[in-house]
């Protein structure tokens, strides 16, 4: 152990040695060297590595910033994709409590029936050809005040463009800068867009003119208890509604029945008689059954021009899932998707097109998300096959004009 002599001792001895070596020029061959071989330029190095630090950080934080936006923009998207619906698509209890049968087709409503299953929805089919009614499943929410006609609507603007000359189902209409669609793409898919354009083009008093030539806005039934009337706007919607373009492509701010639907789509499928549409309540009804016309549209030169859009929903487009159950014969129709108050509904329109007949079937549905158009379509695909299956669509029998020559089979040939 050191006393403080001792230590002071061996303190003065450093600093005479520190003090020889200086004197004896020692310093200059040892710390000097040293000291260069570490640092090639000591007089920038460190402001120079400060710099390259600080961009490395500000490109980090740059980075961050730009992800963080992303993440922001993402999310935003998700939460405007992910709507909340309220109302339930299914039903526990029987959708056709109350509705009056006695007078509907048996097959076919079976088939509407057994297709709808356990949605909450309604079924509405309709002889073309006279405007009978043969079943309606669900005849509650059948005879309401009907709904968003979504992408449905598209039948009619296609037709008032086509009446006014403003299109041919070849005329490509500009949706963008490299986007042009004809109407039959457009039909198919369901653009909205090329039916905004159409709106905007027509204007509102053309697009209300036709709405109401086609039957929208009054009762499309003849003598039917409890039908409502759905409703028209008496002027366009506001624009931060969407105007007249939301009007064309969504049905903004319309309120369409499934009957007002069914009668317009059994106007195309027979080319061009709207009739009134009747629904016999008894055998005697039926028997006795004449059909009512409510006017001649003039668009049987202008059903081929919709036709091949309207196939091409079903072969191609956003009504294909009508080809999970039915391929054997040709069906037109189109879909319709869109929700309102918390509440999502889908439709499907259209029309069996065979040898021996037409039929027309409408499904609407409402309830959250599991309801939409080609779910619709699904159902619709379902009723053609239960109808298929029960000879629906074969050549019924013809009974003779005369019965003179006729004998009966209970009388023993001579």
């Amino acid at each position: 152990m050191l006393t403080k002599g001792s230590a002071f001792t061996r303190l003065m001895l450093i600093a005479a040695f520190l003090l020889g070596a200086c004197s004896s020029g020692f310093s200059a061959s040892v710390s000097t060297h040293t000291l260069t071989s570490k640092t090639r330029n000591p007089s920038v190095s460190e402001t120079t590595h400060a710099r390259k630090r600080m961009r490395r950080l500000a490109r980090s934080r740059a980075r961050t910033r730009t992800h963080s936006a992303r993440i922001v923009r993402t999310t935003r998207r998700h939460r405007r994709y992910y709507e909340r619906f309220l109302a339930s698509s299914f039903v526990t209890g029987d959708v056709t409590e109350g509705d009056v049968t006695t007078g509907e087709d048996p097959v076919v409503r079976q088939a509407a029936i057994d297709a709808l299953g356990n949605m909450n929805g309604t079924v509405l089919a309709i002889e073309p050809t006279s405007g009978r009614i043969l079943a309606m499943v669900n005849q509650k929410l059948a005879l309401s005040s009907g709904a968003q006609p979504c992408s449905t609507i598209k039948l009619s603007v296609a037709l008032a463009a086509l009446s006014e000359g403003l299109i041919t189902k070849q005329t490509e209409v500009r949706l963008g800068r490299r986007s042009r669609m004809n109407l039959t793409q457009a039909l198919a898919h369901s653009n909205n867009a090329y039916f905004e354009a159409l709106g905007r083009q027509l204007g509102f008093e053309k697009v209300s003119y036709y709405a109401h030539q086609f039957g929208l806005g009054e009762l499309a039934g003849y003598g039917i208890q409890g039908e409502q009337l759905g409703t028209y706007p008496e002027a366009e919607i506001p624009t931060a509604l969407g105007g007249v373009g939301k009007m064309c492509s969504f049905g903004e701010g319309i309120s369409m029945t499934p009957l007002q639907l069914g009668a317009l789509v059994s106007a195309i499928a027979n080319g061009g008689t709207l009739y009134y549409l009747q629904h016999p309540n008894s055998p005697e009804e039926v028997a006795s059954f004449q059909p009512r016309i409510k006017r001649h549209l003039d668009i049987a030169e202008l059903i081929p021009e919709i036709s091949d859009g309207m196939a091409g929903a079903v072969s191609y487009g956003t009504a294909r899932t009508v080809k999970l159950n039915f391929n054997e014969e040709e069906i037109l129709g189109k879909t319709g998707t869109c929700s309102k108050a918390g509440t999502r509904f889908g439709w499907f329109a259209s029309y069996a097109n065979t040898e021996v007949g037409r039929i027309v079937t409408v499904v609407f549905l409402e309830g959250g998300r599991p309801t939409f158009g080609p779910k619709a379509a699904e159902i619709a695909g379902r009723m053609y096959r239960g109808l298929y299956d029960h000879d629906f669509f074969m050549v019924k029998p013809t009974l003779p004009t005369s019965t003179a020559n006729v004998k009966s089979l209970s009388t023993p040939q001579q």
